[in-house]
């Protein structure tokens, strides 16, 4: 069965860097679309970044993330800096399964890393 595991969450401060990763089993990860959510305390989940041939992000972004993947390691990764308070959340990666990439279905979740960005 597939699963995905997220890793590389932690405590930075404002203006640091993180980079989360997101290692996938099973040999048909590359021929998905992968995405990046994030849940802050008592908020909705809310879409961060999405990869396929190309990449999205959403608006609060900015610039400061960039979404890559190296499907021969079956991982997907997201480079974070220029940390904020703002950013803190739980981040899932997610297989995409079909609609929009920012609000459409994802089937297959992770089961998230804390990120921590103190001021």
């Amino acid at each position: 069965q597939v699963q995905l595991v997220e890793s590389g969450g932690g405590l930075v401060q404002a203006g640091g860097s993180l980079r989360l990763s997101c290692t996938a089993s099973g040999r048909t990860f590359s021929t998905y679309t992968m995405g990046w959510f994030r849940q802050a305390p008592g908020k909705e989940r809310e879409f961060v970044s999405a990869i396929s041939s190309r990449s999205y992000y959403a608006d609060f972004v900015q610039g400061r993330f960039t979404i890559s993947r190296d499907n021969a390691k079956n991982t997907m990764y997201l480079q974070m800096n220029s940390l904020k308070p703002e950013d803190t959340a739980v981040y899932y990666c997610a297989r995409y399964y079909r609609g929009s990439v920012d609000v459409g279905e994802y089937d297959l979740w992770g089961q998230g890393t804390q990120v921590t960005v103190s001021s």
